[in-house]
C-alpha cells in the first residue's frame, strides 16, 4: 500500500485519502479468529464465549490503522486534516470517532519526509507540514512502513502542487537582497568613520 492516494487533483484543490493496509486488517482476521476458536471449543457459558470474541474484536480494531483524509484547498487558504478511528467510535458507541484538524495554507513553509519508529515493526515514514508558527504537524497519523519512495513522491506532489519551491527560492532571494543591504550600510558607515578619522588627523596637523 501506498503512502496516500489521490482522490481528487485540480488545479486548486488537492484530495488524498489513506485507508488500513493489509497489515492491519490481517492483524483483524487473526485476532478475531483467536476469539472465535477459543469461543467454540470452550465448554463456558455462553456469555463467556461472547466475551472471548468481543475482548479480541476490541484488541483488533485498537490496532488497526485509522481512516484518514488530507484537503489542501487554494481558494479558501485551508488544509483539512480529518482522521476516522473504529476504535474510537465503538468505545464511545458511536458519539465520537472523527477528528479534523484545520490549518492555514498560508503559514505552510515546507514539507519533509521524517523518519518515526514504528513498535515492534522497525522503521517507519510520514510527512511532517511546517509552518511559520515555528511547529510541525504530521500529515498522517499512521506511518508507512519500509520504502521511503511513495513518501518521497508524495511529499514532491505536495511541493508542485502548493509551488513550495517557487516560495522557499524567493524567499532566500529575499534574505540575501537583505543581507547584502545590510553589508553595504555597514560598508558605508566604516567608510564615513575613517574620512572623519582622517579628517580629525588633517584638522590637527
Amino acid at each position: 500500500m501506498g503512502y496516500m492516494i489521490v482522490a481528487e487533483h485540480s488545479s486548486t484543490l488537492l484530495h488524498l485519502k489513506r485507508s488500513p493496509g493489509i497489515r492491519s486488517w490481517s492483524l483483524l482476521v487473526c485476532i478475531a479468529s483467536v476469539g472465535l476458536a477459543a469461543a467454540y471449543y470452550s465448554s463456558d457459558s455462553v456469555l463467556w464465549k461472547l466475551f472471548y470474541v468481543a475482548g479480541c474484536l476490541f484488541v483488533a480494531m485498537q490496532n488497526m490503522e485509522e481512516w484518514e483524509e488530507a484537503v489542501f484547498d487554494k481558494t479558501n487558504n485551508l488544509i483539512e486534516l480529518k482522521t476516522f478511528s473504529l476504535y474510537a467510535l465503538v468505545l464511545t458507541l458511536w458519539k465520537k470517532g472523527q477528528e479534523k484538524v484545520v490549518l492555514d495554507l498560508t503559514q505552510l513553509c515546507d514539507i519533509c519526509v521524517q523518519e518515526v519508529k514504528v513498535r515492534y515493526l522497525g522503521k517507519g515514514y510520514l510527512l511532517m507540514l511546517r509552518l511559520a508558527a515555528g511547529f510541525s504537524y504530521p500529515l498522517t497519523q499512521s506511518a508507512t512502513l519500509g520504502d521511503r519512495n511513495d513518501v518521497e513522491a508524495m511529499a514532491a506532489l505536495l511541493k508542485r502542487f502548493l509551488g513550495l519551491e517557487e516560495l522557499q527560492q524567493s524567499r532566500q532571494q529575499e534574505e540575501e537582497a537583505e543581507y547584502g543591504g545590510e553589508e553595504e550600510e555597514e560598508e558605508e558607515a566604516e567608510s564615513l568613520d575613517n574620512s572623519s578619522d582622517s579628517d580629525g588627523e588633517a584638522d590637527k596637523l
